[in-house]
């Protein structure tokens, strides 16, 4: 499978951060899934592809032509395709995956969750959305979620879009059901 992977383009204070996002590529790779993500080698992003790789994964970039010139492209992935927009990056990505993971992560991550979280929403896409909620980092926005819905304007059952877990393996077994 082809898991499309949300997150930073920094690593943040707390080291276990780091720790999951290299945890997490690791049993991708291990487990035979294909990470699908935004081709930086910077932050979160980078730990993830390099842990894909180091055990022998495969990871695919897509990254917008304006970040490649900063520099940020990661040399090393399986295949780094540049598109022209952050749209064709999202969009693109979307096409590719079989499911999305957020990691924690900046206005980037959360704009790609929000979109994913949309079409999904509208019946765009079908693919499982699941937020790796590293030391609690997703709880204020899972509890907007909720305040969102018991306000009515989300409806119950959106909330099934998302799944949290707290552990990277935890996906690993929800992803391989």
């Amino acid at each position: 499978m082809n898991i499309c992977v949300f997150c930073g383009s920094a690593t943040g204070h707390n080291p276990q951060y780091a720790d999951a996002a290299k945890q997490f590529g690791f049993l991708l790779a291990e487990q035979g899934h294909a990470l699908v993500y935004g081709g930086a080698n910077i932050g979160l992003m980078g730990i993830v592809a390099d842990a894909v790789l180091a055990n022998g994964g495969k990871a695919f970039g897509i990254l917008p032509g304006f970040l490649a010139e900063k520099e940020v492209a990661h040399k090393g992935l399986t295949q780094l395709e540049i598109v022209g927009t952050m749209h064709e990056r999202k969009m693109r990505m979307a096409t590719l995956a079989n499911a999305f993971v957020a990691l924690p992560g900046g206005w980037g991550t959360l704009d790609e969750l929000a979109e994913i979280l949309t079409w999904k929403q509208l019946g765009l896409i079908q693919q499982p959305v699941y937020l790796l909620n590293t030391l609690g980092f997703f709880d204020n926005l899972t509890n907007l979620f909720e305040k969102m819905t018991n306000e009515g304007f989300l409806r119950q059952s959106n909330l099934s879009f998302l799944t949290v877990v707290n552990h990277p393996s935890e996906i690993i077994s929800k992803i391989t059901q």
